[in-house]
């Protein structure tokens, strides 16, 4: 798989429905995961609000998102990341050492309930990147 760079958006509740309606404009395959479909037990509340939603089009456009997590505050207008993804691990960490020099890191770079590993930080611009090396298996 090679890496992708893509917006990830952040949801107060409406990532489901806003996915829905994006594939609807865009077409194609849409995943959807819970924050109640892991295993873990989510916080209550939390059970159907989506962790993560993929959306790849016929287009190539691939669009990311979630309901914003339990304890971290939405602040309207930093409902975005950038997401880089893939399987290659050398090249991410490269990323991930270059982008979090500097930064402020909310998730470390470290093995997640999902079985990747997967990291955030915001950079020293303010913006905020999401890593996620996806494990061979």
């Amino acid at each position: 798989m090679a890496t992708r760079l893509n917006p990830y958006l952040t949801f107060t509740g409406e990532a489901k429905q806003a996915l829905e309606f994006y594939q609807q404009v865009l077409g194609g395959d849409l995943s959807l995961n819970t924050y109640g479909g892991f295993g873990a037990e989510a916080p209550p509340g939390f059970e159907e609000k989506i962790m993560h939603g993929m959306l790849e089009t016929p287009s190539g456009f691939t669009l990311m998102a979630a309901d914003n997590p339990p304890g971290m505050e939405h602040t309207p207008g930093n409902d975005f990341a950038v997401s880089l993804s893939g399987d290659d691990a050398e090249e991410l960490r490269g990323y991930w050492s270059k982008l979090s020099d500097g930064s402020t890191v909310t998730v470390p770079l470290e093995k997640q309930m999902w079985g990747d590993v997967f990291g955030m930080c915001t950079d020293k611009f303010g913006i905020t990147w999401m890593v996620n090396i996806t494990e061979q298996g």
